[in-house]
């Protein structure tokens, strides 16, 4: 449930921003920009477009309910950390000028929280969940490479990156 409502929202967002020729579109990551920076907060809840925002909305709500599982706090924590990790990536390794939208990176960022706590924790309902998710949306991993024009590899590689520290500081007993 929890992660339907940051999902509905980014619709609604759509719905606003289709109906004022892509007007939001300028609160996204501009790279190397620092007024840019302020999509940081902004980027992941817009989208290029009703198909860029379906294709995001499935594994959003799947992969973010079950970080939600782990309860609203690790949830907000991993959340900001991806979000985090994902923007300045685009921000810093994207060409200057690009501009980036989307909450793909916070995708990427759920995904191997999940992959890696279940890997960390040695939980055996944590390990099944982690080895699941990767059955199911491990093939998405390969867009941390660059390939796709117009495609920002650059976020999904850091909200990967984001995903993976999440789940190193909610381990207890890990080395730091």
């Amino acid at each position: 449930m929890l992660a339907a409502v940051p999902v509905g929202i980014m619709w609604v967002l759509e719905a606003v921003d289709t109906t004022s020729p892509n007007a939001l579109d300028r609160f996204g990551i501009q790279s190397w920009n620092l007024d840019g920076l302020w999509g940081l907060a902004t980027a992941p809840w817009l989208h290029h477009g009703w198909q860029h925002l379906a294709n995001n909305s499935g594994p959003l709500l799947v992969l973010g309910s079950l970080v939600a599982l782990s309860g609203l706090r690790r949830w907000l924590v991993t959340t900001l950390m991806v979000a985090l990790t994902s923007g300045m990536a685009a921000w810093l390794l994207s060409p200057p000028g690009t501009l980036t939208l989307g909450a793909s990176g916070i995708v990427f960022g759920w995904l191997t929280y999940l992959v890696a706590r279940g890997l960390w924790s040695r939980n055996l309902v944590q390990v099944l969940v982690g080895i699941g998710v990767f059955i199911v949306y491990g093939g998405i991993l390969w867009g941390v490479l660059p390939s796709t024009p117009g495609i920002s590899w650059q976020a999904h590689l850091g909200g990967a990156i984001g995903g993976l520290l999440s789940a190193r500081g909610g381990r207890p007993g890990l080395p730091r």
